[in-house]
C-alpha cells in the first residue's frame, strides 16, 4: 500500500502555480466502462493540472443534461464506486497531478466513509467536491476522518452565497474553492456575462485566503481565459463530456481539445511528487 502523502498535491500544484491552471472533469466508466484510466492519462499529457473523476449517481441534481445523460450511460456500463476503485489501483504509476473524486454523498455513505477514505487514500486520490454535503455536517461528522487520510474537501460558492458565508467557508478550507460562476445546473455555455464578471470582481476583491477556480459555463479558450481573469484557473466538465461523447480517437481528440484551451497559457508541470 503507498504510504499516505504528507503534502497534499493540490496544496503542492497551487504553490507553485498561480494562474491559468485547467481542472477537467468527467464522469468515470464514460463513454466506456474501461475509459477512465487511459482519459486520466491523456488528460495530463495534453497539459490538464487536476483531473476531476465523476463518480455516476442516478440522480445528480447539481448537473446539466450533458453530465447527467454521461453518468446515466456510465452507470448503464456497469460503473460502480468498486470498479473504479479497482480501475484506479495502479494510477498513480502514470498519473502524478491531483486527481479529485466528483459526485454526491450517498454512494460515499453507502460505501462507509471511513473505508472510502482509506482506499482513496491507498490510490493516491487528493480530495473530494461533494456538492451535497454541507459544511457544518462535514466540520462535526467527517472532517477527522478526511484529514487522518490526507483528504481535501472542496467546498462550492455560487453568486448567491452571502460575503460571510464566503467568508466562513474560506476559513475552513484548503487547497482551494470552487467558485460556481452562475445558479443553476453545470453545462457549457457561449461566454461569460457582465453578471458573471461583477461577481467573480466582488470575490476576487474579497481577497480570500484560498485560491478560487471558476466552474460551469467554461467551454472553450475565450471563456477560460476571461475566468483566469479573476481566479488562479477554471474548470471544464459539460464541454469535455461533448468531447469525448463525440471522440473517434480519444487520445488526439483530447490533446486537441486541452491544447485548444490552454492556447498559449502556462504548461502543466508534471513534477508534481507521487
Amino acid at each position: 500500500m503507498p504510504a499516505i502523502q504528507t503534502i497534499n498535491r493540490i496544496e503542492q500544484l497551487f504553490g507553485k502555480k498561480k494562474e491559468k491552471i485547467l481542472s477537467v472533469y468527467f464522469s468515470a466508466g464514460f463513454p466506456n466502462l474501461e475509459d477512465t484510466p487511459k482519459i486520466m492519462k491523456y488528460l495530463q499529457d495534453s497539459g490538464a493540472d487536476i483531473i476531476e473523476v465523476g463518480i455516476p449517481f442516478s440522480d445528480p441534481v447539481a448537473d446539466g443534461p450533458t453530465i447527467q445523460e454521461s453518468n446515466k450511460d456510465a452507470l448503464d456500463n456497469g460503473i460502480s464506486v468498486k470498479i473504479i476503485f479497482e480501475q484506479l489501483t495502479q494510477i498513480r504509476e502514470e498519473v502524478t497531478i491531483p486527481i479529485i473524486f466528483m459526485g454526491y454523498i450517498n454512494p460515499v455513505l453507502q460505501y462507509g466513509m471511513d473505508a472510502f477514505c482509506k482506499k482513496c487514500a491507498e490510490i493516491g486520490i487528493d480530495g473530494f467536491i461533494l456538492p451535497d454535503l454541507p459544511m457544518q455536517e462535514y466540520m462535526a461528522e467527517y472532517r477527522a476522518t478526511f484529514e487522518k487520510y490526507g483528504l481535501l474537501n472542496i467546498f462550492l460558492i455560487t453568486p448567491q452565497t452571502s460575503e460571510a458565508r464566503i467568508r466562513e467557508i474560506d476559513a475552513n478550507s484548503s487547497g482551494f474553492i470552487y467558485m460556481v460562476s452562475l445558479a443553476g445546473t453545470t453545462g457549457a455555455k457561449g461566454n461569460i456575462s457582465e453578471d458573471q464578471v461583477k461577481y467573480f470582481k466582488r470575490v476576487k476583491e474579497m481577497d480570500l485566503n484560498n485560491p478560487t477556480l471558476i466552474g460551469f459555463g467554461i467551454s472553450n479558450k475565450e471563456t477560460f481565459d476571461r475566468a483566469c481573469e479573476y481566479a488562479s484557473g477554471a474548470i471544464i466538465g459539460s464541454a469535455f463530456i461533448n468531447v469525448l461523447k463525440n471522440a473517434t480517437n480519444l487520445e488526439h481528440d483530447i490533446s486537441r481539445y486541452i491544447k485548444s484551451v490552454k492556447g498559449n497559457s502556462i504548461k502543466n508541470d508534471h513534477t508534481i511528487k507521487k
